[in-house]
């Protein structure tokens, strides 16, 4: 325990009697079930209340234990939020995602909250502007509209985001707030020198929650014609769930306090309360309630330029706490490990991965002018570097590599989905805006939601969701690298990649 305990927050460290007790109880769930699987002589006594794992079972009931206790440990670092797993579904395909953003952007009857890195320009994004706008002319004051976008990103070129929000800002800018994220690193003579398209490398807001009454639908996607057609990605709608949409309601509202006000004519000031720290911890004071509902949800933050650190704490203990035999299948479409993560996951993790990342044709930067048509070669060099790394381990049967890839489509998809010993359906998903790289890590303003379930509906459900993208992908071994198209990455782009990898 004393590896970990300078990495928990302060007010853990304090001396919170009863997280000790959380932790010491899901130590003991660890316990218990690697007696099972390291002890094939220790059968259960009513094989019928079991589930195989090869020569051993594990009973039933140990099971769900381990499912509302065991990865309890997540109360540790974040907040929860019992729901009923009925009310989670998840979504497949991105214009399914547009549909539902519109179709609830039309019927929201009190707050609609959207955060994303940007909005785009097309016809699609015209028409969901629109639907905003109709909603706050049918529903006069009674309705409140947050957007929460990247300046950098939100104001690039003569159409951007900002100009497509003007006509809410226009006709409804008291109950229209929009707010752009500018990162405290990008200023001085850094400011002045970067170009345009580039000076999103230095930070971003990334987070990607949208927010309609009492439902959350959170993915990895941005409010862009790509993203609503052939790009794919991830997406979970919550629906009735009042105390998680009010505190993702509060946190873009944080994250609004200290970023810059659009107003008429694309004029941007600071906000009236300007503060700097967005994330209260009042949110933890929350008692545990895992007797309540089938599902559990706890949000998670990182924003590495403000010096908060919680979603790769609890990804980096989730790498490290993963039962022998268990299943990580980690999904991300820009494969850049932390050194840390690559640590973990080579060196102190005993369960098997199965990782799932883009082909360079699937990714959003391929044909890109100038130096970012390199980047997708270079995410291939950095693949290739922990493939060697897995392989100098001997670690080729424990870790596995795939590229999505599906003619006409860019990929996007990201999180992880987690599966006990012996088990077919996962009972722990991420899902949200991190893609498990330096980016994520040190950069950009992320979150994502780590979704416990016992609901049998709900696992389906997110087993087909794993199937049905990893379906797609295709072996990355030794033998792909070796291929002509894939053999060498260019001088410039081992550079770039030796000395700016932690922008990518």
């Amino acid at each position: 325990m004393k590896k970990y305990v300078s990495k928990w927050p302060n007010w853990f460290v304090g001396g919170d009697i009863r997280r000790w007790m959380t932790i010491s109880r899901n130590m003991e769930l660890f316990r218990r079930l690697s007696v099972i699987l390291q002890s094939p002589e220790m059968e259960p006594p009513n094989q019928e209340a079991s589930v195989s794992h090869g020569k051993q079972n594990i009973p039933k009931a140990l099971v769900e234990e381990f499912c509302t206790f065991g990865l309890v440990w997540l109360h540790t670092f974040a907040p929860c939020f019992p729901v009923d797993g009925n009310k989670v579904s998840v979504i497949h395909e991105p214009n399914i995602f547009y549909k539902t953003v519109v179709e609830k952007c039309q019927t929201a009857k009190r707050r609609i909250t959207l955060a994303s890195l940007y909005l785009g320009t097309g016809h699609l994004e015209e028409q969901l502007v629109a639907a905003i706008g109709e909603n706050l002319r049918m529903s006069g004051d009674q309705l409140k509209v947050k957007v929460l976008l990247d300046y950098t990103r939100g104001s690039r070129g003569e159409r951007n985001s900002c100009h497509m929000l003007q006509p809410l800002l226009a006709q409804y800018q008291d109950i229209c707030q929009v707010s752009l994220y500018h990162t405290p690193a990008l200023r001085g003579i850094l400011r002045n020198l970067m170009p345009q398209h580039y000076n999103e490398l230095i930070g971003v807001q990334h987070m990607k929650v949208y927010l309609f009454d009492n439902s959350l639908l959170i993915s990895g996607a941005n409010l862009s014609n790509d993203y609503f057609t052939n790009r794919q990605d991830r997406y979970v709608l919550i629906e009735d769930c009042g105390p998680l949409a009010d505190f993702y309601d509060g946190l873009v509202s944080r994250v609004s306090e200290f970023s810059l006000q659009l107003g008429k004519g694309d004029e941007v000031q600071l906000h009236s309360s300007w503060k700097w720290h967005p994330y209260y911890r009042s949110a933890m004071s929350q008692q545990e309630k895992f007797d309540e509902g089938d599902t559990w949800i706890f949000p998670l933050v990182e924003m590495g330029q403000l010096g908060f650190h919680q979603d790769s704490c609890v990804t980096k203990w989730m790498f490290e706490t993963a039962l022998p035999g268990s299943v990580i299948h980690l999904a991300t479409g820009y494969f850049n490990p932390t050194q840390d993560y690559i640590t973990s996951v080579i060196r102190h993790s005993a369960a098997t991965y199965s990782i799932l990342m883009a082909h360079p044709t699937a990714n959003g930067f391929l044909g890109a002018r100038g130096l970012a048509g390199g980047i997708p070669a270079g995410y291939t060099l950095v693949a290739s570097e922990f493939l060697k790394q897995v392989e100098t381990s001997e670690q080729e049967n424990r870790i596995q590599m795939a590229e999505f890839q599906k003619e006409g489509w860019t990929y996007h998809a990201k999180g992880l989905w987690y599966t006990l010993p012996g088990q077919r359906l996962p009972i722990l998903t991420f899902i949200g805006s991190p893609n498990f790289g330096y980016r994520s890590v040190d950069r950009d303003l992320e979150t994502q939601i780590a979704i416990v379930t016992k609901n049998p509906h709900l696992q389906q459900s997110l087993l087909e969701e794993r199937e049905r993208l990893y379906a797609l992908g295709n072996p990355f071994t030794s033998e792909t690298l070796s291929k002509p198209d894939r053999k060498y990455a260019p001088i410039w782009v081992h550079v770039i990649m030796r000395f700016f990898r932690s922008l990518f």
